[in-house]
C-alpha cells in the first residue's frame, strides 16, 4: 500500500452554543501543538446570519471547521502527512465543544480505493477494497466491463458494477456449478455453456473429463480480458482443441444444433428476470437439444438477496422438466450462498 497520509472527520451534533472565530483559531493551534505540526495561514469567513467557515493551511497539509448553527452542527476534518495521526485531535476537540454525540471517520489516503457491493443498503454497506483498476471501459455489445485488484480476492471481474467472479473463490462457484449436473447423471461426454465469459466453467468441464464443450458466449471482449488478467481462472481453455467458441446471441446460435447433442447445458447468465424470461422464452431449444437423461444447470443467484429471482428460475425449470433440484455454496466474495438449480431430462 502506498500511504500518503491519514485523514479525519469529525461532525458534532447536538450542539447549542455559536462558538467565535477566536475560539476556532486557538483550538487549531492546541491541536497543531499536540500534533507537532506547523500552521502557515488560517483563512475563514463569517456568513450571515450564521455558519463559520475556517481552513487552516498547514505545512503537513490542512485543518478546516464548517459550523451549521441551525442544525446544531460543527463539522471538523483534518489530513495531515505527519508522523503523528489526525485522532489526537479528537480528545482536545471533545474537551472544547460542548455536544450531545460526535460521528468519527477515520481512514488512510493512499492508493486503495473501495467499491461499493451493488447490494449495499442505505443502512449496511459493504465495499470491496481495490488495490488497482487494470481495465475499465464499455464493450461494444454495451457491457460495461471492471476488472480490480482487490485486496482480498485477487483479480475480480465486475460487469455493469456487479462481482462476477474473482480468483480466489471462483473454483467454488465453477465447481459447484459443473458438480450440481453431474449429480444427477454422469454422463460428460458433450457440454453446452451459455455466457460464462469467464471461462471458469469451461475450464471445469475440462477437468471432469468433458470430450466436447461448445461455449456460446455473447461478449467476445469479456472473454479477451479474462483471458489477459483472469488466467487462474481461464486456464488453458483457448490451447484446447474439445473447447468450441460461438459468440453472438446464445439462443440463436443453438438454433443451429442438431437435436439430442449435449449430455449437460449449463446456463451461466445473469440472475436477473430479465435472464430468467430470456431462457423461459427459448427453453423449447434447450430442450431439443438436450441428450434424453441429459441435464440443465443455471446459476439462480442468492436466496437471500434475491429469493423472487431463484424462485422463478425453479419453476420455469419445473415447468418444462417436470423437475428441478436446488444446490448452494459459500462465495465468500459475495458474501453469501450461492445457489444452482438443475432439471433432468427424463427419458
Amino acid at each position: 500500500m502506498k500511504k500518503v497520509g491519514e485523514h479525519v472527520t469529525i461532525d458534532f451534533l447536538g450542539v447549542k452554543k455559536d462558538y467565535t472565530p477566536d475560539f476556532y483559531n486557538k483550538v487549531i493551534y492546541k491541536i497543531a501543538k499536540k500534533a507537532r505540526i506547523e500552521v502557515l495561514n488560517i483563512s475563514e469567513k463569517v456568513f450571515k446570519p450564521q455558519g463559520y467557515t475556517c481552513v487552516a493551511l498547514l505545512a503537513e497539509s490542512h485543518m478546516s471547521f464548517h459550523t451549521f448553527p441551525e442544525r446544531g452542527v460543527i463539522s471538523f476534518d483534518f489530513f495531515t502527512c505527519g508522523k503523528i495521526s489526525p485522532t489526537t485531535a479528537l480528545d482536545i476537540l471533545k474537551s472544547e465543544i460542548k455536544h450531545e454525540r460526535a460521528v468519527v471517520r477515520s481512514f488512510d489516503r493512499s492508493n486503495k480505493g473501495l467499491y461499493e457491493d451493488i447490494y449495499s443498503t442505505p443502512g449496511h454497506q459493504k465495499f470491496y477494497i481495490v488495490n488497482d483498476v487494470l481495465e475499465n471501459f464499455v464493450s461494444k455489445v454495451g457491457q460495461h466491463i471492471e476488472i480490480m485488484k482487490l485486496e482480498e480476492f485477487g483479480n475480480a471481474l465486475f460487469i455493469d458494477s456487479e462481482l462476477q467472479v474473482a480468483e480466489k473463490d471462483e473454483k467454488k462457484y465453477s465447481g459447484q456449478f459443473v458438480n450440481s449436473a453431474l449429480s444427477l447423471s454422469k454422463d460428460n461426454s458433450s457440454a453446452a455453456i451459455i455466457g460464462g465469459g469467464d471461462g471458469g466453467v469451461a475450464r471445469e468441464c475440462l477437468s471432469k473429463g468433458f470430450d466436447l464443450v461448445d461455449w456460446y458466449e455473447l461478449d467476445p471482449e469479456v472473454v479477451k480480458v479474462c483471458q489477459k488478467h483472469l488466467t487462474k481462472i481461464f486456464g488453458e481453455i483457448k490451447a484446447n482443441n474439445n473447447v468450441k467458441t460461438y459468440f453472438g446471441d446464445a439462443f440463436e446460435s443453438i438454433k443451429k444444433v442438431k437435436d439430442s447433442k449435449y449430455d449437460k447445458i449449463f446456463v451461466d447468465l445473469n440472475d436477473d428476470q430479465f435472464c430468467i424470461d430470456l431462457a423461459a422464452k427459448n427453453m423449447k431449444n434447450l430442450k431439443r437439444i438436450l441428450k434424453p437423461g441429459g441435464v440443465i444447470t443455471a446459476q439462480v443467484g442468492c436466496l437471500s438477496k434475491k429469493p423472487r429471482q431463484v424462485n422463478n428460475w425453479m419453476k420455469v425449470l419445473s415447468t418444462h422438466f417436470g423437475n428441478s433440484k436446488l444446490d448452494e455454496v459459500v462465495i465468500p466474495s459475495f458474501d453469501c450462498r450461492w445457489n444452482f438449480a438443475s432439471s433432468i431430462m427424463n427419458s
